[in-house]
């Protein structure tokens, strides 16, 4: 157990920081809010007070977001994932032995896919 204590007491000084932060946030924080303060941001695209056609989730919301910040969040993604799993495999790499080496191919050639949907989509095109 003692090997335990310090991870324990990590853990309980980050979240003893965070309820405090929180508190103070509130408590201290502005509270004046105005329109713009309110209003939905997505990344710098301007709502647009009525849906653009369409029904259903759209329509409730009342804003239409383009595909591009969906293309935007997918290529973050993809490269994301990429790198989680290079790093570690990239550091074991001797260990693994030629099971590790057909895996990440594998692996290469599936975010290699995804990477050329992205590109064929249009969006790596920053226009």
């Amino acid at each position: 157990m003692n090997v335990y204590v310090p991870i324990l007491v990590l853990g309980a000084i980050a979240v003893a920081f965070a309820v405090f932060s929180v508190i103070v946030a509130s408590v201290v924080g502005p509270r004046r809010y105005n329109r713009a303060k309110l209003e939905a941001y997505e990344c710098g695209i301007e709502p647009t007070p009525q849906a653009l056609g369409g029904s259903g989730i759209r329509g409730a919301i009342g804003q239409r977001i383009p595909v591009k910040y969906y293309l935007t969040a997918m290529l973050f993604i993809i490269f994301d994932i990429e790198i989680v799993f290079l790093y570690p495999w990239a550091v074991h790499f001797d260990v693994l032995g030629l099971f590790g080496l057909a895996a990440m191919a594998v692996f290469i050639f599936n975010v290699s896919v995804a990477y050329v949907y992205e590109w064929r989509r249009g969006g790596l095109s920053w226009d």
